[in-house]
């Protein structure tokens, strides 16, 4: 725990280095952490407390002794085994009950930091970005730093352009917990803007307006540290949710993406009207024909008995002329022959147009929904997640406690070598698969569960060797086989 929370004051020391926060808002801070950080620290306690265990008996002999006493390793294990379903059923309640309350104490605890203390949120001598601008000051004083001194501020368009810049001697920063809003007043400042132009033959003038004041009172909302927290929340809210509210979240996401996705779809063959939906059959009427039908046959049969079969005569002349017509009358292969060449482009263009602006609105959807579809994983991953982080201590016991009677070493040294090594195999299998499942190139459940099955086989493996006293590799031997290998090649090269 403490390795890994030092890990954690590096991610997080942007945020409060400087700051002018208390050490013992930081403490707090760090305390709420410690939650999350057991998912990392659990597996790794389990493994390595279980290598030292049985590795100090095992070179104590005392495996030994319980062999020569009728005591299988199976039987030895036995109240540790039980031990570690039961600390598996609280590492569940614990995955599902504190850590998401953890997470939300500090998301809170970030959120009430930016409102009370929104300086905090402003570094000073650099640019600090908030929704929309930038802000720089070469000073902060006062209470709380909440008096600013020579303000620089650049608003920005909706296209991500420059067009306003305020510059003031002082300002002050007035905040409170009950307001979403910070109201920053500015004293004896200039504010320079850019003028919007309407005619293209204005395009090349940049006119702008300057105004000077005395007081300016600017109302914005939470700055930058709020902003960061809110995408943060968006992408790891699902963390602060126990079993039951994810099941119930994951069950919406699924419904509201199938609805987005149908109502686009329906959208977009209405756009194109290439699909133009069947007029309903009328029943009556069909009913009408077939009753019409024999009737119709029976007086066509009579008239035909009753005129003579007479053969007209048909000339050579006619039958040609008549082909000629039909040739001339056959409708066009391809539908755009009916128009004209300049109607021709006309369409071809409305054609191009059309197509491209379809292909422009399924891009822009396909973004919205990857990032819907990526909430969903996140919720699924989130829930096996916890499930797994249970099972994982069973099976890293059942990694750890044989691997420790067979290498037969206790103590701080070879033990915590390879304890280490294994954790960070299974450390980073999970994180690979913990990205992959969110961006889709595996399946959210596979990606929760793949570190713990893949070291589930090595825990059979070594059980398996453990309780029938072998080594993990005679090394030696495999030595000695390559050198009679190679002594039996210099053999047959002095021979020849």
């Amino acid at each position: 725990m403490f390795i890994f929370i030092f890990q954690t004051i590096w991610l997080f020391i942007d945020d409060f280095a400087g700051k002018g926060l208390d050490i013992a808002i930081i403490g707090k801070f760090f305390f709420y952490m410690m939650p999350s950080l057991t998912e990392k620290v659990l597996p790794l306690t389990v493994l390595l407390a279980s290598i030292l265990t049985f590795g100090t008996l095992a070179e104590n002999y005392e495996f030994a002794a319980m062999k020569a006493s009728g005591i299988s390793l199976q039987r030895s294990m036995l109240s540790l085994i039980i031990f570690m379903a039961i600390l598996g059923g609280v590492t569940f309640y614990f995955a599902n009950s504190v850590i998401p309350a953890s997470e939300q104490k500090i998301y809170n605890m970030r959120r009430n930091i930016a409102k009370v203390k929104p300086a905090a949120a402003i570094e000073k001598g650099v640019f600090s970005d908030f929704e929309g601008m930038s802000i720089k000051v070469d000073e902060k004083y006062g209470e709380k730093d909440r008096f600013l001194k020579n303000v620089i501020i650049h608003e920005k368009s909706a296209s991500n352009v420059n067009v306003t810049v305020i510059k003031a001697k002082t300002g002050e920063l007035i905040s409170s917990q009950d307001s979403e809003l910070i109201q920053l007043v500015l004293r004896d400042g200039h504010d320079y803007r850019d003028m919007d132009k309407t005619k293209s033959t204005e395009k090349r003038k940049y006119p702008f307006t300057k105004t000077n004041f005395e007081v300016y009172r600017m109302n914005i909302e939470i700055p930058e540290m709020e902003q960061d927290l809110e995408e943060e929340s968006v992408s790891n809210r699902e963390k602060m949710k126990n079993v039951s509210r994810l099941l119930k979240d994951m069950d919406s996401l699924e419904t509201d993406n199938r609805r987005i996705v149908q109502a686009f779809s329906k959208n977009i063959v209405y756009r194109m009207g290439a699909f133009i939906p069947l007029s309903p059959i009328d029943t009556i009427a069909v009913k009408k024909e077939k009753l019409l039908k024999p009737k119709q046959a029976a007086s066509d049969t009579t008239q035909k008995k009753a005129t003579p079969n007479i053969r007209p005569e048909v000339k050579e002349d006619d039958l040609e002329t008549t082909t000629e017509m039909a040739e001339k009358e056959q409708p066009p292969v391809n539908i755009i022959d009916f128009f004209k060449d300049w109607q021709k482009i006309q369409v071809m263009n409305s054609a191009k147009n059309s197509v491209s602006n379809i292909m422009t609105s399924i891009e822009g959807k396909k973004q919205e929904l990857d990032k819907r579809y990526e909430i969903h994983r996140r919720h699924v991953f989130s829930l096996h997640d916890k499930y797994a982080l249970a099972l994982s201590c069973i099976i890293l016991f059942f990694v750890g406690a044989p691997l420790g009677a067979i290498i037969r070493k206790g103590g701080i040294g070879l033990p915590m070598v390879v304890a280490i090594l294994l954790f960070l195999v299974y450390y980073f299998l999970g994180v690979f698969a913990e990205n992959y499942s969110y961006k889709g190139n595996i399946h959210p459940i596979i990606g929760a569960w793949l570190p713990s099955m893949i070291m589930l086989p090595l825990g059979v493996y070594l059980t398996q060797r453990a309780t029938a006293d072998r080594g993990m590799m005679n090394l030696g031997n495999a030595f000695d086989r390559i050198k009679r290998l190679f002594s039996k090649k210099d053999q047959s090269e002095e021979e020849e």
